[in-house]
């Protein structure tokens, strides 16, 4: 281990700090005092010659300081003319100077980031005048006398430990490393292997190629900030990965030394626990880039104006806009025009920064050619054929059940989907029917949605209908109509599937029927239930707006339901208990099925079915009152309520019933029915008989002329499951057997 030492010229300043000079560098820097200058100055360079095995170049060997007095006349210049001063002053100026390893002269002007060689000792003198009158005679007078007014220099100087390789092997390939880049982003490309476990098809920009090239032009010609706007799955990430993938081969074929970074704006932040350590990250990762000669790949790019402070006056996003400006960092990404409408509108000076590519949706012509290219690479490279009727059908079914998602990115991750499944059942065939099962699995809706060949049977669907839900057969009408609309595809695609208020008093039938609708509509392969229940009560104060729909960066409790089952019906219980604020917010989802945050992310509804149920108009009728020909009528008391331009995006209302004796009945035998499929049961092999006596029992204490059926679940709870449970763990090895339940003021349990 050597060391190699520098000379440090330093300033003392009005005010006792310290301004040094690292002669040789271009290092300035101002500290308390001189030992923590020197200090800082010789942390730094060290810490850069580790990190890069790179330090400056200091060929004097015993360096020598010198004060010249060089008297120049302050001058203002224009265009057309020059203004001397009509006094001339005298500027003492630093020179550091002495002798090399290699017999000549050097000599330093440390103020001026200015050095020249001379061969005589004789010829200092001259020569640094010659030099610094022609600097100071390019100066405005203000900066000479800021120059003046810095005080008198001193000498002092700062090492480095560094080691020599005596053996130095010339034809090592130095291959540096950037610690704190690394730590954050990942290199791009990615290795073949990694992308073979995302997709199953290459990362191509089909029908793109002038993006493409336009994106090329402005990263690499212009050394421009890059966004890429479009719509989601329009193409955005093809055509940047297409980019970086020529800009890589150009690389190799013109010594270009470009490098591209690929990193989340969380990951900038997240180890970092002190006030500033994120800002000092930050800077470190902006100097590693600087090194490499990077583009920095911001994934998920509105994320920047969320990750750091409290808002985007100081986030990550605005610390960086400097360096953008001023061309210190390269930086590419990606947004939709809504997200970017959101950057100008919060964060101006950012989006300033970068210049745009645009990319609109493409014709349906050239999207058939891109599905073409695709099946030809998975027969070809992938060994699964996909048909042509395959591909038609997926078209198809894509444009009408996915509106709001561009091709032909949702065709590509469609259809990948596809071939993944076919490679692990080893298929080697896509066909209509892949393509119908992969789509049941993504969105739970029957085949009979899916294929036009399929009629639909009106009895078949009004049977099931009021099997589930008892003595209403107004909503079951409804519900019909609905699905008939849907099947034909007369539905708005523009809007959710459809929209309803469920009026009518509790216990009723309500969130049945939507728990029947959401397993109709969508509970065929999804793994998690298709209802989406969310108590509207949660919601009575104004402030509550950022957990229903999210504020910020934090998501809230329907946007992120509805992105995690985007084939939902969305039941809004008990509406008219959430404050007016959250019934504006709804607005937007009702009329167009979107609901979009502050930064410009979109959640979208309109594969959804939105249902409100609400008690309003109820509380005024008996349950058992009217005659059971009359319709009960509950718009004075909703249009009393909800203003006119909330009950006019509403699809329709649909009016419940009260319930009778006779309806209790039929659903104590639905509800007895669906006891014998609990897991206790099916395990053991047991089949339950209930005698009349204990449906009549049940009926009698079920029914609340109040409260309609909901007393019911608790009476079969309390009379028939706890009873049974207790009887069941003393009879542990009872199996495959039949239980005839009878009641006789209490349960009566016997077996076959």
């Amino acid at each position: 281990m050597e060391t190699i030492t520098y000379p440090l010229v330093y300033y003392t300043l009005p005010d006792a700090s310290v301004l040094g000079v690292l002669v040789g560098s271009d290092y300035q820097m101002v500290d308390k005092d001189l030992r923590s200058l020197k200090s800082t100055l010789s942390g730094h360079i060290q810490k850069q010659y580790k990190k890069h095995d790179e330090y400056p170049h200091m060929a004097i060997a015993e360096p020598k300081l010198k004060i010249v007095d060089i008297k120049v006349r302050p001058t203002y210049r224009t265009e057309r003319a020059a203004f001397p001063m009509k006094d001339t002053v005298s500027v003492p100026v630093a020179v550091v100077y002495g002798e090399t390893d290699s017999g000549h002269f050097e000599a330093y002007l440390p103020a001026f980031g200015k050095r020249f060689h001379y061969y005589d000792s004789k010829q200092f003198s001259s020569l640094v005048r010659h030099f610094t009158t022609d600097i100071l005679n390019r100066l405005l007078p203000e900066e000479i006398y800021q120059h003046i007014m810095r005080g008198h220099p001193q000498l002092d100087h700062i090492t480095l430990r560094v080691n020599y390789n005596k053996d130095y092997d010339w034809n090592f390939k130095y291959k540096p490393t950037y610690e704190t880049l690394s730590s954050m982003a990942d290199r791009y490309p990615q290795s073949k292997a990694v992308k073979r476990n995302i997709s199953a098809f290459p990362e191509a920009a089909w029908e793109l190629e002038s993006k493409v090239t336009e994106t090329i032009q402005k990263l690499v010609n212009s050394r421009s900030n890059v966004l890429i706007v479009g719509k989601p799955l329009v193409g955005k990430s093809s055509v940047l990965k297409q980019a970086i993938k020529k800009i890589t081969a150009k690389n190799r074929a013109q010594r270009l030394d470009f490098t591209f970074w690929q990193i989340m704006p969380q990951r900038i932040t997240a180890s970092a626990k002190w006030l500033g350590e994120w800002q000092e990250n930050c800077e470190a990762l902006i100097e590693d880039l600087s090194a490499a000669n990077g583009i920095l790949w911001v994934v998920d790019f509105i994320r920047l104006l969320q990750t750091g402070g409290e808002g985007p006056e100081d986030s990550v996003a605005a610390f960086m806009s400097s360096f953008l400006r001023d061309g210190k960092l390269q930086m590419v990404g990606e947004v939709t025009p809504e997200q970017l409408e959101s950057i100008k509108r919060m964060l101006p000076g950012f989006a300033e920064n970068f210049q745009l590519v645009r990319i609109d949706e493409l014709p349906e012509q050239k999207i058939q050619n891109i599905l073409s290219k695709l099946a030809d690479f998975s027969g070809s490279n992938l060994k699964v054929k996909i048909t042509e009727p395959a591909i038609n059908l997926s078209f198809r079914l894509l444009r009408r059940y996915y509106p709001y998602s561009c091709f032909p990115g949702k065709a590509v991750r469609f259809l990948g989907q596809c071939v993944n499944e076919a490679q692990l059942n080893q298929q080697d065939k896509i066909d209509q029917p892949a393509v119908i099962a992969n789509f049941i699995k993504q969105t739970g809706m029957p085949e009979l949605f899916l294929r036009d060949d399929l009629l639909l049977d009106i009895d078949e669907l009004s049977s099931y209908f009021q099997k589930r839900i008892i003595g209403q057969p107004g909503a079951v009408h409804q519900i019909v109509s609905t699905i008939k609309v849907f099947k034909a595809g007369l539905n708005n695609p523009h809007k959710p599937i459809t929209t309803m208020i469920f009026a009518g008093p509790t216990g009723v039938g309500k969130t049945a029927s939507a728990r029947a609708m959401a397993d109709y509509f969508f509970g065929k392969g999804q793994n998690q239930s298709p209802l989406i229940r969310v108590d509207m009560s949660e919601f009575q104060h104004p402030g509550m707006i950022h957990r229903f729909i999210g504020a910020g960066r934090d998501v809230g409790k329907v946007v992120k339901e509805v992105r995690e089952r985007p084939f939902s019906v969305l039941l809004l219980d008990e509406v008219e208990k959430a404050h007016p604020v959250i019934f504006d917010a709804l607005l937007a989802a009702l009329d167009e099925g979107i609901l979009v945050d502050a930064y410009g992310r979109i959640t979208n509804l309109r594969n959804t079915i939105i249902i409100m149920t609400t008690n309003l108009g109820a509380s005024n009728r008996r349950s058992i009152s009217f005659d059971k020909n009359l319709q009960p009528d509950y718009s004075g008391a909703l249009r009393g309520f909800f203003r006119p331009e909330f009950l006019n995006r509403v699809d329709s209302i649909v009016t419940f019933n009260s319930l009778n004796q006779d309806n209790i009945r039929h659903i104590t035998y639905k509800e007895l029915g669906d006891l014998k499929k609990r897991e206790g049961f099916v395990k053991r092999a047991l089949d339950l008989d209930f005698s009349e006596k204990l449906v009549n029992h049940l009926s009698d204490v079920g029914f609340d002329e109040r409260y309609g059926a909901r007393p019911l679940q608790r009476a079969i709870e309390k009379d028939v499951v706890a009873p049974l449970a207790h009887w069941l763990n003393d009879a542990s090895d009872l199996k495959s057997s039949k239980l005839r339940i009878d009641y006789n003021q209490q349960l009566v349990i016997n077996t076959d």
